[in-house]
């Protein structure tokens, strides 16, 4: 019952290989949907986010305004610390939760845990495994602008905003080189599928 991190920078091909692992049977728990569950309107977070931050972070319909909240802690370590505070706990405890429900139906599931902010938030938890999905920052900022539309200093702003890729390769078990095509990437990720599972 091996528990697995993936991680990556954005535009890594992080998708891309969790996307292969779950056509193998492995059982993916996406981080940034559980960030976008605790945070539902109504939810305790989402309160104690505007509490934080102000009512202006909530969208008419009772949702999150991410864009505003974004402004408010974009650049300012102190706001981002105060969002993590809250987000990180109720994010880590829901993971724990659909990890053991996973391993509850099968106890010999493999679980993926893909989590963008892995180096940030998770590294010292008991992974079995860390798995980096990696790119050139170059060829990512490529990807983001060509494939995603983004403005090149948006892209690279979001690249800059996110822990160096040495950070992550240096915590990394397994690292799937994705800067190739697309069948690379794919076949590197069969290989770990059947390093994880002798299949």
């Amino acid at each position: 019952m091996p528990l697995i991190a993936l991680t990556g920078g954005i535009a890594s091909g992080k998708s891309t290989i969790a996307r292969r692992l779950a056509e193998h049977g492995a059982v993916i728990v996406d981080a940034d949907q559980i960030v976008r569950d605790v945070q539902a309107p109504g939810s305790p977070v989402l309160g104690e986010i505007a509490a934080a931050f102000g009512d202006d972070v909530i969208a008419a319909d009772g949702s999150l305004d991410r864009a505003a909240l974004g402004a408010r802690v974009f650049g300012d370590d102190g706001a981002l610390k105060r969002l993590n505070a809250i987000v990180h706990p109720a994010v880590r405890a829901e993971s724990a939760r659909r990890f053991a429900a996973a391993f509850e139906a099968d106890a010999d599931a493999v679980v993926i845990y893909d989590v963008p902010l892995l180096v940030e938030a998770r590294v010292d938890d008991p992974w079995d495994t860390i798995v980096v999905a990696h790119a050139p920052a170059a060829e990512r900022l490529r990807r983001l602008v060509e494939i995603r539309g983004m403005e090149p200093e948006a892209a690279q702003d979001r690249i800059n905003a996110q822990v160096p890729d040495h950070k992550r390769l240096e915590i990394a078990d397994v690292v799937i080189d994705t800067a190739g095509t697309l069948e690379d990437t794919v076949a590197q990720t069969d290989a770990l599928w059947k390093q994880l599972t002798g299949e």
